[in-house]
């Protein structure tokens, strides 16, 4: 097949008026919220508590859930929980489930104490990550059925609306809540952000459900076990919890879907070690709530989504691949400005060029990485198989960055602490350049197959 000749420039932008973008973005935001209100804004508030690194570290251990929602994704997609599906749909049912769990979860979070009551505020901020980490199956499979893959032009444009949505939802409730935190308190702070779920809960009835050839799919799948078991319970629970993972090796073969299984879980996990420990290195380092809000927050925010906006178009005109390949290096290489700063201290300066460039090596990385995973997805079970891709890379985001207030305190050195982040991307860059040709073909067939 021969290859689809670039847009122009113009082409490119006038695409991006698409209105099922907007409602990507819209889910977006939705999805990033839960990580500023139990990530960042609650770091915040331990450290100002006078939790250790390590026990704030360990805190972030809830985050596992993110780790093993594939575990229950195949529910998401066959699934219907009682009135939210039958009135919304399949995809919006769910998410706007979660989003009350959500609510609920924030209201009780904000009426706690965390260093009288830290093992009530885990709970609660377990109870918010369950329901989040299902969202986020949800709206990944919204986004997936929203675009088919013959479409191949849409999927870094989906993938950066839903970044930038991401970010949005993440970054200015977050500049908020550090804004406040000095004159408000923490726990006006998180009243507030239960306001905000109520918005993003609006949000969800704007969006239009996507319509799809899924249930037929699952039936013939269902139909064709059916006939070997001979037995409808059991056919249904196969096609439910074998089929979707089963599909994803037959599909890329046993011994390519696990190096690519290694490489999602690899490629991230700098990143993650950096995110974890950013707030409580801020503080360490003399910067203030309001400059942490200010600078890590709504300029990063802004940052985000124009460098977001950028990676999507240079993904969609020199290809996905070579997408990852830039964005890991200059992640990596981007980590390096932290080092800087805790050499030299809390200059504003400084800090402010470290944000804009960890910002756009992320963005311009992520776009490429989510539209990476979504091109590996079936049509019958999207929600199930890119939770399986998703939740590997939320592992060392998640899990495994638990541990990095423990290898902080071990170090001693933020400067060290950060190169160590900065080495950690290589093998998942070594591995990626093994299987480029493989990568690029899969795009090509995924393609073929839709037209």
């Amino acid at each position: 097949m021969p290859l689809t000749p670039y847009p122009t420039l113009r082409q490119t932008l006038q695409s991006y008026m698409d209105r099922r973008l907007f409602w990507v973005f819209l889910l977006g935001c939705s999805s990033g919220f839960p990580w500023v209100l139990i990530g960042s804004a609650m770091s915040g508030w331990l450290t100002d508590a006078g939790l250790t690194l390590a026990q704030i570290g360990y805190f972030g251990s809830v985050f596992a859930v993110y780790a093993i929602n594939f575990l229950w994704a195949p529910l998401v997609d066959r699934v219907k929980v009682p009135l939210f599906c039958h009135v919304l749909g399949q995809r919006r049912g769910w998410i706007l489930f979660c989003q009350t769990v959500i609510l609920i979860g924030t209201l009780y979070l904000a009426g706690v104490h965390p260093n009288q009551q830290l093992l009530l505020t885990s709970m609660i901020a377990l109870l918010i990550a369950t329901a989040s980490a299902t969202q986020d199956i949800a709206i990944d499979a919204f986004r997936i059925d929203s675009f088919p893959k013959s479409e191949e032009s849409k999927l870094p444009q989906a993938s950066a609306m839903s970044v930038i949505g991401w970010w949005t939802g993440y970054s200015l409730p977050g500049y908020l809540a550090f804004a406040n935190a000095d004159t408000q308190g923490w726990n006006m702070v998180f009243y507030g952000m239960a306001a905000v779920v109520g918005v993003l809960m609006v949000m969800t009835l704007l969006v239009k459900e996507p319509h799809t050839q899924r249930e037929d799919l699952q039936n013939q799948a269902e139909e064709r076990y059916e006939k070997v078991v001979h037995n409808r319970v059991v056919s249904w629970i196969s096609v439910t919890v074998i089929e979707p993972f089963a599909d994803f090796f037959r599909r890329n073969g046993f011994k390519v879907s696990m190096t690519i299984l290694l490489f999602v879980f690899l490629f991230k996990i700098g990143e993650a070690f950096l995110g974890r420990m950013s707030i409580a290195f801020y503080k360490d380092i003399g910067f203030t709530n309001e400059q942490i809000g200010y600078y890590s927050k709504l300029i990063g925010w802004g940052a985000t989504m124009l460098f977001t906006f950028l990676g999507s178009m240079v993904n969609v005109r020199f290809g996905i691949v070579r997408g990852l390949m830039v964005g890991g290096i200059a992640m990596s290489a981007s980590n390096l400005m932290f080092a800087w700063i805790a050499q030299v201290g809390p200059n504003e300066h400084l800090f402010l060029a470290a944000i804009i460039t960890d910002n756009f090596t992320t963005a311009f990385s992520t776009v490429a990485f989510v539209s990476f995973l979504t091109v590996l997805t079936g049509q019958a079970f999207s929600a199930t198989q890119y939770a399986l891709l998703a939740s590997l890379g939320n592992f060392s985001r998640t899990t495994l960055s638990s541990i990095s207030g423990q290898f902080a305190e071990y170090l001693n050195n933020w400067s060290l602490f950060f190169i160590f982040t900065a080495l950690m991307v290589v093998p998942s860059l070594i591995m990626l350049y093994c299987l480029r040709h493989y990568f690029d073909d899969l795009l090509s067939k995924a393609q073929d197959r839709d037209n």
